[in-house]
């Protein structure tokens, strides 16, 4: 994406790759991509939880943003809250009902950037067997080489990474219909790498 590259100075230049097929790709790195979810107890408190096992795919166009594509995918049992009765819980058919529906999908369909770095993605958010159009508000972090690349091989190569929100209500997925839950904020932050 022409997202721009982070400099150490702090100010954004528009990123000039050599010329590529169409896109380049970019997969998550498990270990530095994060799913978080937020959710009100009833207006009680502010409860969270990840997702701790997602893959994604990000096609970069990085003479034309809005030609690029991301495309995810999360596993719902991988729930974790660190009380694992509500994990235990959130898996069964009251929430997100995980044997019938083990898999979360995104897949995006329009990208429209939105200054330097920062870029709303829409997409179809696959939830419960449930498919809804969503947008999230996403910035580009980083674009170009890992700073670790110098002292740590798996580091060497093209890196991109990325911060996005949004907000959906559960239960226009089914998720929740017995016990409302209210909106679901969902954050994610991930390192993604070009293979090779």
């Amino acid at each position: 994406m022409s997202f721009t590259k982070v400099l150490a100075t702090g100010a954004f230049i528009v990123a000039c790759a050599a010329p590529v097929l169409a896109a380049d790709m970019y997969k998550t790195d498990q270990g530095h991509t994060e799913v978080r979810i937020a959710w009100s107890h009833a207006g009680v408190s502010t409860q969270h939880g990840e997702f701790t096992k997602a893959e994604g795919t990000l096609m970069l166009d990085q003479d034309n943003v809005e030609a690029s594509s991301l495309t995810a995918k999360i596993e719902a049992a991988s729930i974790s809250t660190g009380f694992g009765p509500l994990d235990d819980h959130i898996r069964t058919a009251d929430f997100l009902e995980v044997e019938t529906y083990p898999t979360i999908t995104f897949e995006s369909t329009a990208i429209s950037r939105i200054g330097d770095a920062a870029a709303d993605i829409t997409g179809n958010l696959t939830l419960h067997g449930t498919t809804k159009p969503v947008t999230m508000a996403a910035t580009m972090t980083h674009l170009g080489e890992h700073p670790l690349g110098a002292f740590i091989d798996y580091y060497k190569g093209d890196w991109a990474a990325f911060a996005a929100t949004l907000e959906i209500d559960p239960a226009e997925f089914g998720v929740g219909m017995t016990i409302p839950v209210g909106k679901l904020v969902i954050e994610i932050s991930t390192e993604l790498k070009a293979p090779g």
